[in-house]
């Protein structure tokens, strides 16, 4: 356990430094005197209460003597008393050494917080684990990119994450120092993403280093795979079905993670099938270390509820005896149909805008612009043009915030480009109507 380990490395060098420090060298022993009362805090978090009492008792013995031997009350049974104190800390490294109830230590590592729900749950039920683990959440920081891959502007998002999550300033946290038990993340491109990429420390080849062990929860959904796996004919089939979705599983992120956690066993299967044809991993390997658990952003949208969320004043007007459409813009459409894609885009915002009785409320993916920056420079002025345009008439609803589930809690249908916004918005039984880029007919 890491938290065993650090507390034994600080027990072992206070028994050393007590062994060196002279009784008269007062600096040196209130410098002893606060390692005793760190490794005893750190000690008191790590355990449960009821491990912790004897623990306890011992440290309150030992800060009890030395402070002591510190105010010169112990007089001349100060060597006595430091001799005892050698004894309480041998004791300590022994009990400590054999003890099995220390928690696990386990970092979120999020980096938009509008992708916070991939991880959610599963930090939710690590943190009322109180018996059993620390859950810490530590936002990360992250670029955008140049179109040549340069970093463009650098991004935080910690004071984006809801008031109920307690965070961590990155730059107060040394992973490798710590090294926690566990690492969970939902950033798997390492230096592979044109469009932003995480701070270089954060890389899943680098946080090898930093934990015991590395779990990879993707940030999105992607349709369930129907694959016959039973008839032998339709093998070359099912690997081509198969292979069109290997470039979200053969990442930097999947490859270096000890653990990862898709949306179902359906999509394990294409994991373990892909990753088995393209690494030299042993025999049974990938179908040990990919669960299909589910993924916690379905866990996110079946348990809100409309309810649950307050809007602002305006949009409540908007959408006010009107039924409210959830029209989402992702990238890959976008990436897919650029010349057609800006085109499309002003004729819905058009036709939406003639409708009385049905409210739109757009919300494109949260790294639309910053893909358009990055590879589709040419095209960023035409659609922030849009954008400026569409949010100034007020009409509609732009929602840029990072709460996606709240989008799909207020809204009576979907309509847009496919994505794993289509997958969440199936769990709620509601209607969906995928965009065609080519055709305008879907827009009536």
């Amino acid at each position: 356990m890491a938290i065993q380990k650090r507390l034994l490395s600080k027990l072992k060098n206070a028994y050393a430094a007590l062994e060196m420090v002279p009784v008269g060298n007062l600096r040196d022993m209130y410098v002893l005197l606060q390692r005793i009362k760190e490794a005893q805090v750190l000690c008191r978090k790590g355990l449960p209460k009821t491990a912790y009492g004897e623990y306890g008792e011992i440290y309150d013995g030992l800060v009890t003597a030395l402070n002591q031997v510190l105010s010169g009350k112990a007089g001349n049974d100060s060597q006595e008393i430091l001799f005892l104190c050698k004894e309480l800390l041998q004791e300590l490294v022994e009990e400590t050494t054999k003890e099995n109830k220390f928690k696990k230590e386990m970092f979120f590592l999020p980096y938009k917080a509008s992708m916070w729900d991939s991880l959610e749950s599963v930090w939710k039920a690590a943190d009322e684990d109180k018996e059993n683990c620390l859950a810490y959440v530590m936002p990360i920081p992250y670029c955008d990119r140049n179109p040549d891959g340069t970093a463009r502007e650098w991004h935080c998002e910690r004071d984006l994450f809801p008031k109920d999550v307690p965070t961590l300033d990155w730059r107060e946290i040394d992973l490798k120092l710590m090294h926690p038990d566990v690492i969970l993340y939902h950033y798997p491109y390492d230096n592979c993403n044109v469009v932003t990429s995480v701070d270089e420390a954060y890389y899943s080849s680098n946080l090898k280093e930093c934990a015991d062990k590395l779990v990879y929860i993707p940030y999105f959904v992607l349709g369930e795979p129907e694959l016959d796996y039973d008839d032998p004919e339709k093998a070359e089939e099912v690997e081509e079905a198969e292979e069109k979705i290997a470039h979200f599983i053969l990442e930097p992120g999947v490859l270096n993670a000890d653990c990862i956690i898709v949306q179902s066993e359906a999509m394990k299967k294409v994991y373990v099938n892909v990753l088995n044809r393209h690494t030299n991993a042993p025999e049974g390997y990938w179908k040990e270390h990919v669960l299909g658990l589910g993924s916690p952003k379905f866990d996110k949208v079946v348990a809100s509820r409309k309810e649950d969320f307050q809007l602002p004043e305006e949009w409540e007007r908007i959408i006010k005896g009107r039924k409210t459409i959830l029209y989402n813009t992702g990238l890959t459409a976008m990436l897919e149909h650029t010349d057609k894609y800006l085109e499309k885009l002003k004729s819905v915002l058009e036709t939406f805008k003639a409708q009385q009785d049905v409210a739109l409320w757009w919300r494109p993916h949260p790294l639309l612009r910053a893909t358009f920056e990055s590879m589709r420079p040419e095209l960023l002025e035409e659609y922030d043009e849009i954008v400026s345009n569409y949010r100034q008439e007020g009409w509609g609803i732009y929602d840029d915030t990072t709460d996606v589930d709240r989008a799909v809690a207020s809204t009576d249908a979907y309509f847009g480009d496919w994505s794993s916004m289509v997958q969440l918005y199936e769990k709620t039984n509601k209607h969906i109507l995928v965009q065609s880029i080519d055709d305008d007919s879907d827009c009536v």
